[in-house]
């Protein structure tokens, strides 16, 4: 016990020698004050900047493909009767993945016609926002149903618009977000379908065979993983959700 005491204060003292000539970096952080107009906008883009990150995994969910696509898998996966496979993991992922190709021509056309105008300097950065919006609130406005969004405009209590443009974006957004549960729900209800006829052919089976304690799903999981290989289920429904953003 002597020893190892005497073995921490003899490294210990080391270290402490070491870390004497090694120039450490110092850190102040402070408030000063602004010499032009110009400091305080920028420091406010700065704020928002960091808010905006702080949001974009609630923006990336609410205002793109991902959560119509995700939802689907999630059904597929009920309908399968597969439990955890394929797991949380993959199938957020591969939804990432196909929310990025999707949102690529939207993406693209904000950075075209708003961040490198701004980056450049021919636009001012409410102005970038302004022209950044547009891409979005068309993609936003092409995947929301009308029902919605006459909804939500008798909700806010605002005049009928007259143009898409007069339609304020704190409709927009939840009219979209509801039309995306409402379409994955219709795609999700067409998934069960097929699966749902193997299981009742295989309990009825089960059932006149007097095989009552057999539990139906065992025998029924592996027709519909063949079924859903057979018909390349994964090509089919990840063309079907790409195409129905199109």
């Amino acid at each position: 016990m002597v020893f190892f005491t005497f073995l921490l204060i003899l490294f210990s003292s080391f270290y402490v020698n070491a870390a004497d000539n090694i120039p450490l970096p110092a850190f102040r952080f402070g408030v000063e004050t602004a010499k032009n107009p110009n400091d305080v906008a920028i420091t406010l883009q700065i704020i928002f900047l960091l808010t905006i990150l702080t949001l974009a995994p609630a923006i990336l969910l609410m205002v793109t493909s991902f959560t119509r696509i995700i939802i689907v898998f999630s059904f597929l996966r009920s309908a399968l009767g597969t439990q955890q496979s394929p797991p949380n993991q993959v199938l957020i992922g591969l939804a990432l993945f196909l929310t990025f190709f999707i949102m690529s021509p939207v993406f693209s056309e904000m950075n075209k016609k708003a961040l490198q105008p701004y980056l450049n300097g021919k636009l001012t950065f409410t102005q970038a926002l302004v022209e950044a919006k547009k891409p979005l609130r068309k993609f936003l406005l092409k995947n929301t149903r009308k029902k919605e969004l006459l909804t939500f405009i008798e909700i806010a209590k605002i005049k009928r618009p007259k143009t898409p443009d007069d339609i304020p974006d704190t409709v927009i957004i939840p009219a979209f977000i509801t039309s995306e549960l409402q379409t994955a729900f219709e795609i999700g209800f067409l998934l069960f379908l097929p699966f749902l006829v193997i299981d009742f052919v295989v309990a009825s089976v089960l059932l006149s065979m007097g095989m009552m304690m057999l539990p139906p799903v065992m025998i029924s999981l592996p027709f519909k993983i063949l079924l859903f290989v057979l018909v390349d289920g994964w090509g089919l429904i990840i063309g079907s959700l790409v195409k129905s953003f199109y």
